[in-house]
């Protein structure tokens, strides 16, 4: 089976959003990508109190100065497209108030005709937490339950009736519905998330940072499904942080996903054999401007189907 892929949406600061997000998200639609995809950063801390990552010592890429918001971006990507699917990897769900953000998925989703994908995480940056002010940090894991259960409760039929620490909804309702079940995707590492991943999601958002620790984490979350009785299948997106140059990358120490198309390309087809259904492929980094992120696009979904991914 062919592996779907899907492209980032330029939301860094070398891009003019109002008129690039819907240029590239038409040009990727008749280039034949499957989805486009937006991720959050909320803001960029100076002087860094804390690694990217939360990793000491590694410092904030400069590009994260500015970072589009991820649903104003898909909403101009919607009003582009047609075809593609629309997806987050992911939405920081704490730094958001879970009714609002579960009917705004709910509009769009009504809005684009059934085309989102709502990927989740917990994020990692206390500023960012400390700016949003909807809970402690040290509480990211309870708000991010809620969330699923409130966009759960919204979605569904009315009278919308729920009871949280966050949301209390006596009964109501709240329209628009979406124009299906939203998909509800998380990013999960470790045992306490695989688990809520397995007990309560729709899908896997894993970030592909080499083939070998890909299937082995894959493999895991399957081991995990089966030891909890989980039968339904879960979708799968993994994510590729592509870092594109020109000239070929010659050093020993390359990562995956660093260097000319062909190497990312190389890269695309050692992860496409693990088996996941789909590739979300983030190039926005390094071109210059729109064009080039177009240019960059099109040759590697083309060497990519070459390929046999």
């Amino acid at each position: 089976m062919t592996t779907r892929l899907g492209l980032g949406l330029p939301q860094m600061r070398q891009y003019s959003l109002g008129t690039d997000v819907p240029d590239v998200a038409r040009a990727a639609e008749q280039i034949g990508y499957d989805s486009l995809w937006v991720f959050e950063r909320a803001l960029f801390p100076e002087p860094a109190t804390q690694g990217l990552y939360n990793v000491p010592g590694l410092p904030w890429p400069d590009e994260y100065r500015s970072v589009a918001e991820p649903l104003v971006t898909l909403t101009l990507a919607a009003a582009a497209t047609e075809r593609v699917r629309l997806g987050s990897s992911v939405l920081v769900a704490p730094l958001h108030n879970p009714f609002q953000l579960a009917r705004s998925l709910a509009t769009l989703d009504a809005a684009s005709g059934g085309r989102v994908l709502a990927g989740f995480g917990t994020g990692w940056s206390l500023d960012e937490y400390a700016a949003a002010g909807i809970r402690p940090f040290e509480e990211r894991g309870k708000v991010l339950d809620e969330l699923i259960d409130v966009c759960r409760a919204v979605w569904g039929p009315d009278p919308v009736r729920y009871d949280g620490q966050l949301t209390k909804i006596a009964s109501a309702v709240v329209g628009p519905k979406p124009a299906r079940p939203i998909p509800i995707l998380l990013a999960a590492s470790n045992k306490k998330a695989l688990t809520r991943l397995v007990d309560r999601a729709d899908g896997w958002l894993p970030v592909g940072m080499g083939a070998e620790q890909l299937a082995a984490q894959w493999q895991g979350v399957q081991e995990l499904a089966a030891e909890r009785g989980r039968t339904e299948p879960l979708q799968t997106v993994v994510r590729v942080n592509a870092t594109y140059t020109p000239k070929a990358y010659d050093g020993s120490d390359r990562r995956p996903f660093q260097g000319s198309v062909d190497q990312i390309v190389e890269d695309l087809v050692a992860h496409a054999a693990v088996g996941l259904e789909e590739i979300l492929i983030d190039l926005e980094s390094t071109p210059r401007d729109a064009q080039e992120l177009k240019d960059v696009a099109a040759e590697v979904y083309e060497k990519a189907r070459a390929a046999g991914v």
